[in-house]
């Protein structure tokens, strides 16, 4: 059965940056921080507050509390998940600000083990995952705005953003649609599992970012990382050394491969949209869409 259709934790990036600044500067300055240093900006806002914490600041959409549950929850069924400094998060007006601990990375991220987590949560049984939607967004996956593949394309401007050919491979992708119909298993998805979501430790890789956190197949969990090397340019192997911690390899798969193409979809519209105010988003818009005109040469694409 599919989730309500709820937003997922984090639907959209805090806005204004001198206001995501000033929250950070706020909240740092009533929990007895140092001054923030913006380490990158996305769909949350991320702060250094010296070696030990960073500042995450964004625009929740539920009371921001929930993640800190989550993580403790995810925690006493042994995930390595993000742990927070405060168990109270601070408002600064409409954005949101929580403490984590800040993580270093030490060595190369074990996939093995982070396939084992994700295995994990997809294992847990219905009570467990009813417990987790009582207190946290699990929408449907493919409820995401930036998974309704027919709103995205009517908002690009075909004649100016895409041109015949790259809108004739991307279309082809979408016609290939069945997924929905083959899925005979619904679990707990972290929803975007790819390096840049793992920090490797001394004790183990850390899972981060659970905003998207969602119900679907488990396919939708191993979509990212299938292409991961062929498309990303990402290390050889990686989605093999999940497979192998997960138990099971999901390559070859309808559901699985349909759900990375359309992945690879997404990512493209979302860059072309970006692009239109943004030089260095409209470059790699670019890069993406030669894939999609079938260039042989096609250069690996840029996680943005």
């Amino acid at each position: 059965m599919h989730a309500p259709m709820t937003l997922p934790f984090v639907s959209r990036p805090p806005g204004d940056a001198a206001l995501a600044r000033a929250a950070a500067t706020h909240a740092a300055a009533h929990w007895g921080l140092p001054s923030p240093m913006l380490l990158r900006s996305g769909m949350n806002a991320l702060f250094a507050c010296g070696p030990a914490v960073v500042l995450r600041v964004g625009r929740p959409s539920v009371d921001a509390s929930a993640a800190v549950w989550l993580g403790e929850w995810l925690t006493a069924r042994g995930l390595r998940v993000p742990r927070f400094v405060h168990p109270e998060p601070f408002v600064d007006g409409e954005l949101t600000v929580l403490a984590q601990v800040r993580e270093h990375p030490v060595g190369p991220i074990d996939w093995a083990a982070v396939g084992s987590m994700v295995a994990t949560l997809h294992t847990l049984g219905p009570d467990e995952v009813a417990t987790v939607s009582a207190h946290y967004p699990t929408p449907w996956c493919s409820s995401f705005p930036w998974w309704d593949f027919d709103a995205m394309l009517a908002d690009v401007d075909v004649d100016v953003d895409l041109d015949d050919a790259a809108r004739a491979g991307i279309d082809r992708a979408l016609e290939r649609r069945s997924w929905t119909t083959l899925v005979d298993r619904v679990v707990l998805c972290h929803g975007d599992v790819h390096p840049g979501n793992v920090i490797p430790t001394a004790d183990g890789p850390v899972l981060l970012d659970w905003d998207l956190m969602c119900l679907g197949p488990a396919a939708w969990d191993h979509g990212p990382l299938v292409n991961w090397t062929s498309r990303w340019g990402g290390e050889p192997g990686v989605y093999e050394s999940f497979a192998d911690g997960y138990g099971a390899s999901m390559r070859g798969d309808l559901v699985t491969e349909e759900l990375a193409e359309l992945r690879l979809v997404a990512a493209t519209l979302m860059r072309v949209k970006a692009g239109r105010t943004d030089p260095i988003a409209a470059a790699e818009a670019e890069v993406r869409l030669r894939y999609w005109r079938g260039d042989p040469d096609a250069p690996a694409w840029t996680a943005a």
